[in-house]
């Protein structure tokens, strides 16, 4: 069944009633972990694949063999290979990426490049992850005005209600594609119409879209988007991207920076700094190559099956699982509209700590998050997973 990308950028739609995949998912082979668990938590880490220990075992065999000589013919074209492959994921241009150690150092990046002094505004949401407030909390001395827009519902932030906040003093817009807790499809085009209308940028954490839902950057139309390895992307932590937008970016100079900044790095002058053109002024210092390889062995999963079969078998699951949820009386939290619900699946639970437990004791990995317990299928798993974790839910009497 094909996939229709809607105009607005914000995922993809699927008929309301998507058969489920036949048992066995898609390269389940390769992930090691299901041999002893069921792992429903993607959306916190994704399943190490052995095709992404083949790539960090060929990076430490480089190094034992090599050292240092590896820098200039292997790993530093890695980088490059790296910083392409993120940008034919979400449809820019590889002098677009730049590469960053967690989304936390990206956003950084991005908060010391802005002139507050005009527009001393910065908007987030009360549904996004807290990392993306604190980047601006902490430039509260600098006289930074942070406003955290409500979610009426605890689900998502209506786009009027980002409307009713930009204003002509907002710098910036920094808010999910997905959000963390809810798993809701936020929509992208609009907001970023609304804010260059109005002379504000717009960054977009991706850290929970990329890899399960499709991403187009220029259909979205967003200043910067980041993402990385840790979840959906199969890579691990240490790793993430930045997406600048060539052309409403060009001009920013960060004040956060490194060697790797540099237009002639290896020059290694300290008497001027002379940052490169393109989206790698964004980056730092060195990158960590171990992260690169296992992200590198985990894009090597994902292009192998082709993200359009990812898309449509996590969805698949996805429905299945609220579906399933909704039957048994457990409430699923999720977006009220079929087609702004991405994989996270939150259910209520007055303990969510307790129940995580419960279902590690039967071998079944998920998460807590307040008031909830996140359940998070992907191409790798079977409808056998979440209904048995389901099914171990549904058991609480005290619910």
């Amino acid at each position: 069944m094909p996939l229709r990308y809607p105009p607005h950028g914000r995922g993809y739609i699927l008929p309301p009633m998507v058969a489920a995949p036949s048992p066995g998912g898609l390269l389940r082979e390769c992930f090691p972990i299901f041999r002893q668990q069921t792992y429903l938590n993607t959306c916190s880490l994704g399943a190490l694949s052995t095709q992404s220990r083949s790539r960090l075992s060929e990076y430490l065999e480089l190094w034992e063999a090599r050292g240092a000589a590896a820098w200039y013919d292997v790993w530093l074209p890695a980088l490059d290979e790296l910083r392409g492959r993120y940008a034919r994921l979400i449809g820019a241009a590889p002098e677009e990426i730049s590469l960053h150690p967690s989304i936390s150092a990206a956003i950084a990046a991005v908060a010391e490049a802005l002139d507050y002094r005009p527009q001393p505004r910065v908007l987030t949401t009360s549904l996004d992850f807290p990392t993306v407030a604190y980047q601006w909390l902490a430039r509260k001395s600098e006289g930074v005005d942070l406003t955290v827009v409500e979610s009426p519902d605890g689900l998502e932030v209506p786009l009027a209600a980002l409307d009713s906040a930009i204003d002509g003093k907002t710098a910036l817009v920094a808010t999910s594609h997905v959000f963390f807790r809810t798993g809701a499809i936020q929509e992208i085009a609009p907001l970023a119409e609304l804010c260059h209308a109005r002379g504000a940028r717009l960054l977009v954490d991706g850290y929970q879209a990329v890899g399960q839902i499709p991403v187009d950057v220029k259909a979205m139309g967003a200043d910067f988007y980041c993402g990385g390895g840790l979840k959906w992307l199969l890579g691990g932590s240490g790793i993430t991207f930045l997406y600048a937008d060539a052309e409403r970016t060009g001009e920013l100079q960060p004040r956060v920076t490194g060697w790797f900044a540099h237009q002639d790095p290896f020059a290694f002058e300290p008497r001027s700094l002379v940052r490169r053109s393109d989206a790698r002024r964004f980056e730092t210092g060195t990158p960590s190559m171990a992260s690169v390889y296992t992200q590198l062995g985990g894009l090597d999963v994902l292009e192998e099956l082709g993200l359009e079969r990812i898309f449509e078998v996590t969805a698949a699951l996805r429905n299945d699982l609220i579906e399933r949820a909704t039957e048994m009386g457990l409430r699923p939290h999720v977006a009220p509209m079929a087609q702004n619900r991405s994989a996270i699946v939150s259910i209520p639970s007055p303990d969510p700590g307790k129940d995580v437990r419960r279902l590690a004791e039967a071998r079944i990995i998920s998460d807590a998050r307040p008031g909830h317990v996140r359940l998070s299928p992907y191409f790798y798993n079977v409808v056998d997973d979440h209904r048995a974790a389901l099914e171990l839910l549904a058991r609480d009497t005290s619910r």
